[in-house]
């Protein structure tokens, strides 16, 4: 095993630290949105409950695997070095490849064009309707402004230190639970009988949607392994991003012990919330009124049911605080990775330097403006398809690497050992396979994109060889 490389990050986070950075990167926008699209996919309350809980536990045990890999190096970097170990140097550049143009900045920019739609609510002028320049067939609008204008503020706090970004995320991350958990209480009081009676009736009868005639058809077999892939775009996209704490293992206190528990007791939190969200959506929203939510946005359609008119204020805060939240870790989290890469020397070189303030500034910049750039698309479904197949083939390869390590380097110390080895970890490598999979087939125009640009990486690897660290 290589030593720990002397870099002179300051280990000031702690195990709630850690948490709250796994809950706030992995809440964002998702679960105010994707249940309406996932409803019309499968059209049964059964199936909408059945894809968060398979979700939620192939998230825990990913996430309990990746402990064993963080206790084994626990430096920054995270899930880029655990790659490299495993499988050298063009893998780990692969996924440092993906992760840059694909995984972290194409997450970052989901996230901020969703905190822009629902500051359209607060303030209209902020809409993506309000064009502000046209040129050919590219249209800039106010709502992209407002997305890169939030990555653009959270880059410059992080840049100034880890100190006062950890704090925001802290703060926003427990009020983020708060608000989330008063929803769910608030709804369950609010509860219909009828209506969940009603959502039940068929609860495991599969039916798409005809958005043009707005009526269900029967689904089986081919159709509903499509609607499937389909309805886990959203859950897993709502589900990801909680190995950023991993790449900030080198500013963590005690990383052997906290980075594992910090995964498992975010992962776990979160995915509690996300059913028990879906579970409240069901005893309020008709099923029909679930999937046909103006802009998918089901959590307003909630949130109306319950508080009435002033729901949709409640709601637009809720997500702008929760996005701001996710984007703040996201942004604190990935430029690690840019920054031991470059130390490895497959990454910009100005990237493998620290600030003043100790934190990799370049970096934090150099993902700004690529995330920026993502946000012109300004299309949160694509982007969503985009990332969620890079991420799964990243994830299965990396706790793939857990059983090679354990071949590479059967002698290492392991404080922390993958729970259920080799069970677990193998039962998550064929569900995540099957999804990738299912994924290639169904979304083939978008996710055949993303792999598309995971796979330009070995070229480039190669022609830039030369320059990397022997």
């Amino acid at each position: 095993m290589q030593e720990e490389t002397k870099d002179d990050f300051k280990r000031e986070l702690g195990l709630l630290d850690g948490t709250m950075l796994v809950v706030g990167s992995m809440i964002g926008s998702g679960i105010f949105i994707v249940s309406s699209d996932m409803v019309r996919q499968l059209g049964s309350a059964g199936w909408l409950i059945a894809m968060w809980v398979l979700t939620g536990t192939i998230t825990v045990i990913a996430a309990v695997s990746y402990g064993e890999l963080s206790a084994l190096f626990p430096k920054a970097g995270g899930q880029y070095v655990y790659i490299k170990e495993a499988y050298g140097r063009l893998v780990g550049f692969l996924y440092g490849w993906s992760f840059f143009a694909v995984i972290q900045t194409g997450t970052i920019a989901a996230v901020g064009v969703a905190f822009s739609k629902f500051a359209a609510y607060l303030v209209p002028a902020f809409s993506d309707k309000n064009i502000l320049y046209e040129i050919g067939s590219f249209q800039l609008n106010a709502a992209q402004i407002v997305s890169i204008v939030t990555i653009v503020f959270l880059s410059y706090l992080n840049s100034k230190g880890v100190k006062n970004s950890k704090t925001l995320q802290t703060v926003l991350t427990v009020i983020k639970i708060l608000s989330l958990a008063g929803l769910i209480i608030f709804g369950f009081f609010a509860a219909k009988a009828e209506v969940w009676d009603a959502n039940w009736a068929n609860a495991w009868s599969s039916q798409a949607l005809d958005n043009s005639t707005g009526t269900w058809l029967p689904i089986s077999g081919a159709a509903l392994i499509s609607g499937i892939s389909a309805a886990l775009v959203g859950s897993m996209f709502s589900s990801v991003a909680w190995e950023g704490v991993t790449f900030i293992a080198a500013e963590i206190k005690n990383p052997k012990r906290n980075v594992g528990l910090s995964l498992f007791l975010g992962t776990f939190i979160v995915s509690v919330i996300y059913i028990l969200a879906n579970i409240m959506y069901l005893s309020v929203v008709p099923l029909q009124e679930i999937a046909t939510a103006e802009s998918d946005r089901v959590a307003v359609v909630a949130s109306q049911y319950i508080f009435g008119s002033i729901g949709t204020l409640i709601i637009a805060v809720m997500i702008m605080i929760s996005t701001f939240a996710c984007n703040n870790g996201l942004i604190m989290a990935g430029a690690r990775v840019y920054y031991t890469m470059a130390q490895d020397g497959v990454f910009f070189k100005k990237a493998a330097k620290l600030n003043e303030a100790k934190v990799p500034a370049w970096s934090i910049w150099a993902q700004c403006i690529w995330a920026s750039a993502l946000c012109l698309t300004g299309k949160y479904g694509d982007l969503l398809d985009f990332v969620v197949i890079i991420v799964l083939i990243f994830y299965i390869l990396t706790i793939l690497g857990i059983f090679i390590l354990r071949r590479k380097m059967p002698d290492a110390e392991r404080s922390y050992k993958a729970f259920g080895y080799p069970v677990l970890p193998a039962i998550y490598i064929i569900v995540a396979s099957a999804i990738c999979l299912a994924l290639l087939y169904t979304k083939t125009s978008t996710s055949g994109w993303g792999v598309l640009i995971m796979l330009l990486g070995i070229p480039v690897y190669y022609l830039t060889k030369s320059n990397i660290k022997k």
